[in-house]
């Protein structure tokens, strides 16, 4: 059985926060890109697992500079299921990357959960690629938090919102030695 859209075009999901997007997350999307014919990256407007730093906007935006580069990815807003986003876009599998064990336990749950709901939906995951295991949302964050440094890790325009937000580091973090 194929994942192909009725339009005839195989589509794919990529749902998340993006809160911000990473690296990461963009190599997971562009592997993703390789091997459908539409992928739809879904950002869930407000995640009620956590409070996000960015707003839906910028977190938009970072995506699309970012995606630019593969013509054949989208970018969109959600704030239902993410079963329901994907039926909205005739998209028949969700891709999702994998980083650590405690990623599989919490991806289990929702495959579950998702397949419940919506079992002509299949999950495909995709393993972190080694230079980007480490790399996490909220990891980036407490880094850039603290005045550290995060181009290798995140696109060029969240290093640079970044910067911009923490020019110093947040009040208590360590100073860096002046130049």
């Amino acid at each position: 059985m194929t994942a192909r859209a009725d339009n005839g075009r195989l589509t794919a999901i990529c749902p998340g926060a993006y809160d911000p997007v990473t690296l990461g997350h963009v190599d997971v999307i562009r592997r993703a890109a390789a091997i459908f014919d539409r992928v739809v990256v879904g950002v869930v407007r407000d995640p009620h697992h956590k409070q996000t730093t960015f707003s839906i906007e910028e977190r938009v935006a970072f995506l699309e500079e970012a995606l630019r580069p593969f013509s054949n990815v989208e970018v969109d807003v959600f704030s239902e299921l993410v079963v329901d986003f994907a039926r909205r876009h005739e998209a028949k599998t969700m891709v999702k990357g994998l980083r650590v064990i405690a990623d599989f336990e919490w991806e289990f749950q929702m495959n579950r959960l998702n397949q419940m709901l919506a079992p002509e939906i299949e999950t495909m995951y995709v393993m972190a690629s080694p230079q980007y295991s480490f790399i996490s949302s909220s990891g980036v964050k407490e880094i850039a938090s603290f005045g550290g440094k995060v181009n290798e890790l995140v696109p060029e325009a969240v290093a640079r919102r970044f910067a911009e937000l923490f020019p110093d580091g947040r009040p208590g973090a360590p100073v860096s030695p002046q130049e």
